[in-house]
């Protein structure tokens, strides 16, 4: 059924590999809003994150109304990943041992607003020296779309077997979308929502969940048996 021993993962972009969170703060900054502490930008609901806490919400929603703000705001944001955002701490070098190994497909599945988001995101993982053109496959898809379509198929266009397919991500859709394609996912909990949003709201297990970035990259080296350098 299955040709080889291949290993398939997929990469999430903004909160698992990005720290979105402080480029969307500043962003926020640079146009006059608030969006609020980590903490409270986790709990929120998604379509509450970018309008900040009560305090806020009042001036933050007028800024974001008609199409002229939301573009200014998008591009901001754009100038802001492609300059200054950052990967996570031991992310670059995850992903560039992923590359090098002969026997792991990885590629990356994002639904990232910026403008032309497959160049800003070349440039921003340029910024530490990860090449995305070295990935199997760099996906794009609209906000409304499922992932676990793209996952299904980045699976199938390989021939893996869905026992050795993983994915990496931080909310909840991440690991609906994991499971719905029969793959395993690798969750983490600083990115877009919390350990106890994780946890308590969605009752997702806290043993397939990092803490860190740091941690996830030891989880991913070696459930991927990739502890020895290629």
């Amino acid at each position: 059924m299955y040709k080889d021993n291949k290993r398939l993962i997929i990469l999430d972009a903004d909160g698992t590999t990005i720290d979105a969170f402080s480029a969307i703060d500043k962003t926020f900054a640079r146009h006059n809003m608030t969006i609020g502490d980590e903490e409270s930008f986790q709990k929120r609901r998604h379509i509450f994150k970018y309008l900040g806490g009560l305090r806020d919400f009042p001036s933050n929603i007028k800024k974001q109304i008609g199409k002229q703000s939301r573009k200014q705001i998008i591009q901001t944001l754009t100038e802001v990943y492609r300059e200054e955002a950052q990967l996570y701490p031991h992310i670059a070098a995850m992903i560039k041992t992923l590359i090098a190994a002969p026997d792991v497909i990885v590629g990356l599945v994002t639904r990232n607003i910026t403008n032309e988001p497959e160049e800003t995101l070349r440039q921003l993982f340029r910024r530490h020296d990860v090449d995305l053109d070295a990935l199997d496959f760099f996906i794009h898809i609209p906000v409304r779309e499922e992932k676990s379509v793209q996952f299904r198929a980045a699976r199938e266009r390989f021939n893996i077997n869905p026992a050795r397919s993983y994915i990496c991500g931080d909310e909840e859709k991440d690991f609906l979308a994991a499971t719905a394609a029969g793959m395993h996912p690798f969750m983490v909990s600083y990115g877009f929502e919390s350990h106890k949003r994780l946890t308590k709201k969605f009752n997702i297990p806290e043993e397939i969940i990092s803490p860190t970035s740091a941690e996830l990259s030891s989880r991913v080296h070696h459930g991927l048996d990739l502890n020895s350098a290629y």
